[in-house]
């Protein structure tokens, strides 16, 4: 019965090829975007999970209050790592490490090249799970200029040689390092990244700033035990900071590793359950909502194909066979289909990779042999086979033989309207797609657009990576007279980034328990003007910086934390440095229009400027419009080659730095672009199914009409007219449902766009003509038809 079944199966796909090929095609387009998905989701959810002791690993998250406000980071005080392996109940190790990767130029031979890395404690080697292929976590850090690189690092540095070890490395031309161990390279979904880790206490000399409970910089790790009581552990840490420095209104917090990746979202001190995993669940969704498309279509065209099966259920029937079986064996061959669907959606996976690895910036990777892989197209298979194939078998299975072999026309009934429901579901998916990736894609313009309050364009920044305050005026004159430079200025820090900030300035009017972060710049005179920001009110720097090393400028932000009236002429008070209770008064001169860093869809904070820039290693330079960018580089860095010989020259175009700020959005983006056509195209194959279906039952009605003097066109849109009208019934479906999905996922933006009605009008209209293109092909063609042989065969 096997045999007779599986051989049916496939002469009923050979016989009706067209159907049957876009059956699987339809199928295997959505089983590869969800294969794509998948792939994608698989990958953010093992995140970290290279690490043996992930289940037991935590950073230290402090909560400190500013300006009414619970900020969460992950900043803590140097000091916190020993006090909490040593107070803390639970806790068996900890480790410190740099907060943000350290870029440092490494120089041997006559070889010079910039690596990341950071400084770490070398308990770290302990807690995660950091494989040496050359020397051992115990001897690493033996001495304090210790160098423990990546496999791929010692390739970039040292080539094919693999005795790497005892090598010498020139770290920032000022000292050398002793390569002590080699670390097989972590997976991309790891978050702790580094080309190379060198030990904390180095660090700590060099910047030699005396531990204290008030400066808060590395990360600190803690290791629990494994009996240990996460909620007791918490309660132990929530006023640790407090203890040690009365004034320090903080709580800290265990955050798991767990949680890095997905959860990493904080509101107002809380974790909101959200941050990456809300791009996991709305891609997941799209996969499931992709392949249900792709399930109705194949019912669609299942039952545009139906008539012509109809005789052989009848015989079947007459025979004796029942409905069960013939419902099994429908579902039989949905399942062959299906499987054909998953392996042809292998190939499209495969060779779509590469690009889809580009757009989704991963390196993602098939694996047929892979257990994990399989079972999930298995089960994706079996899922497609069993839901695509449900109605069309009942339905098939339902034929009253009596009237099939008598030749007499079978009442559509309740399938006629299932079928129409299931279009205008597949239709309306479709057009929730198109504008969600509308308005996703104008709220991204509407923020690369927003006015800065600064020019981004023709703007440099070249890091010289150490202090070039005493060189810089050399430098401007030389780059002044390359004839490409319109200003140069220096500061200490990237501009568009968040910065330095600091919550202990005074001034008149403060209240006593409102702490405020407020960014501060040191930059050199020509700084605002550099930059093209606005001044509002007083005046810019002069030329004489030394003269200006008492005054400030602030933004309109800060001046509006300091009280009513004019800011120019009213002093604050910063302090000076880590000497507790002393500070320095300065004056404001001048205050400038707010200009947007850090959070690009955030309202700009306050930010003071100091004309007084201590270890500036950053120069900005305005660029002349139209100039040759190859010959700017080239002059650029000659100059800088002669004031900076030891470091080549590294730099960035301020606007590229922008835009690298938008990554994840532009990738949602195309993404949301990309599956909204792919649904598009599957629900254009129902949509041509169901057309088909339609002139099949109606070839008398069309060969009488054409007989009677209707002209083509007169047919092709009587044809039309029901499935357009399908589609306007989508529109109206799928208008308030997009309003809804797209306002709320705004409302996670401070600076974001109103949701304008020109977006569901380009939608619909869109729609309507996509539909209108998929049924005219059919309309037209069965308008086409010689009505004598269409009369002749019914």
């Amino acid at each position: 019965m096997f045999k007779t079944n599986l051989k049916t199966a496939f002469r009923n796909l050979w016989k009706n090829k067209t159907y049957n090929t876009l059956n699987i095609l339809g199928l295997a387009i959505g089983i590869a975007c969800a294969g794509l998905i998948f792939l994608w989701v698989e990958d953010e959810i093992d995140y970290d999970n290279v690490h043996v002791k992930k289940d037991r690993l935590y950073r230290i998250n402090v909560n400190k209050r500013f300006d009414n406000r619970v900020f969460t980071m992950g900043s803590t005080p140097r000091p916190m790592a020993a006090a909490l392996k040593s107070e803390v109940p639970g806790i068996v190790n900890t480790a410190r490490a740099s907060d943000v990767a350290q870029h440092a130029l490494f120089s041997f031979s006559d070889k010079a090249m910039y690596a990341s890395g950071r400084y770490v404690d070398a308990e770290l080697f302990s807690m995660f799970t950091l494989n040496f292929v050359q020397g051992n976590a115990k001897n690493a850090f033996d001495q304090l200029h210790a160098l423990v690189i990546t496999e791929s690092t010692a390739k970039k540095f040292f080539g094919e040689d693999k005795n790497v070890m005892g090598r010498t490395l020139r770290v920032d031309n000022e000292q050398d390092f002793v390569v002590t161990g080699v670390l097989k390279d972590l997976p991309e979904n790891a978050s702790f990244k580094f080309e190379w880790l060198a030990p904390f206490e180095f660090d700590l000399q060099r910047r030699q700033e005396p531990p204290s409970w008030e400066s808060y910089g590395p990360y600190t790790y803690v290791e629990l035990d494994p009996r240990a009581n996460v909620i007791a552990v918490n309660e132990q840490l929530k006023n640790f900071i407090s203890r040690k420095k009365s004034d320090q209104k903080s709580e800290t917090f265990l955050f798991p590793m767990a949680d890095w990746r997905l959860y990493n979202e904080f509101e107002n001190g809380k974790q909101t359950g959200g941050g990456r995993i809300k791009q996991v669940r709305m891609l997941s969704t799209i996969a499931w909502i992709i392949l249900f498309i792709a399930c109705i279509n194949f019912m669609n065209l299942a039952t545009a194909s139906s008539q012509r099966r109809a005789r052989e259920v009848g015989v079947r029937k007459v025979l004796g066979a029942g409905k069960r079986g013939l419902i099994m064996q429908f579902i039989g061959e949905t399942l062959l289909m299906s499987t054909m669907a998953a392996v042809v959606a292998m190939v499209i996976i495969l060779i779509s990779l590469p690009a889809y690895n580009g757009l989704m910036q991963k390196n993602l990777s098939l694996h047929p042999g892979n257990p994990l892989h399989i079972t999930a197209l298995l089960i994706i298979t079996l899922i497609c086979g069993l839901v695509a194939g449900s109605y069309p078998s009942m339905y098939l299975s339902s034929f009253n033989p009596v009237v099939v072999l008598k030749g007499l026309k079978m009442k559509a009934g309740s399938a006629a309207l299932i079928r129409k429901g299931l279009v205008v579901l597949q239709f309306a998916v479709s057009v929730v797609f198109i504008i969600s990736t509308i308005i996703v894609y104008s709220q991204l313009q509407h923020v690369k657009d927003r006015q800065l309050g600064f020019s981004k364009d023709n703007l440099i920044q070249v890091d010289m990576q150490h202090d070039v305050t005493g060189v810089f005026p050399l430098i401007k004159q030389d780059l002044l007279q390359t004839g490409l430079i319109e200003n140069a200025a220096l500061s200490n820090h990237s501009t568009i980034y968040g910065g330095n900030t600091d919550s202990r300035f005074k001034w008149q009017g403060k209240p006593v328990d409102n702490e405020v972060s407020i960014a501060h710049r040191g930059v050199s005179p020509e700084f605002i003007s550099t930059f093209g920001m606005q001044i509002a009110e007083g005046r810019d720097f002069t030329v004489d910086g030394a003269a200006e090393s008492k005054n400030v400028i602030i933004t309109q932000s800060m001046a509006s934390l300091m009280g009513k009236g004019s800011a120019v002429g009213k002093v604050i008070q910063s302090p000076r440095g880590n000497d507790e209770g002393v500070f320095t008064d300065l004056t404001v001169v001048g205050v400038v229009k707010d200009y947007v860093y850090g959070n690009m869809y955030g309202k700009p904070g306050p930010v003071i400027f100091f004309c007084q820039p201590k270890k500036a290693e950053l120069v900005y330079a305005r660029i002349k419009p139209n100039s040759d960018p190859e010959q700017l580089l080239t002059k650029i860095g000659a100059v800088m080659k002669k004031h900076n010989p030891a470091y080549p020259l590294e730099y960035k175009f301020v606007d590229d730095q922008f835009n690298e700020m938008f990554l994840n959005e532009v990738l949602i983006s195309k993404a949301s672009g990309v599956f909204a056509t792919l649904a598009i195209i599957i629900s254009c194959l129902g949509l041509f199914g169901l057309a088909a279906y339609t002139a099949e039952r109606r070839t008398k009605e069309i060969g009488i009409r054409k007989v009677l003097g209707a002209s083509v066109t007169g047919l092709a849109g009587l044809l039309s007219k029901d499935f357009l009208q399908l589609v306007i019934i989508a529109c109206g479906v799928a208008f308030p449902v997009a309003w809804w999905i797209m306002h709320d996922w705004l409302q996670s933006y401070e600076y974001r766009i109103g949701i304008s009605g020109w977006v569901f009008a380009a939608a619909g209209v869109g729609a309507v003509l996509i539909a209108l293109l998929t049924v005219s092909t059919q309309a037209i063609k069965a308008a086409l038809t010689n009505p004598v042989k269409s009369l002749r065969s019914e």
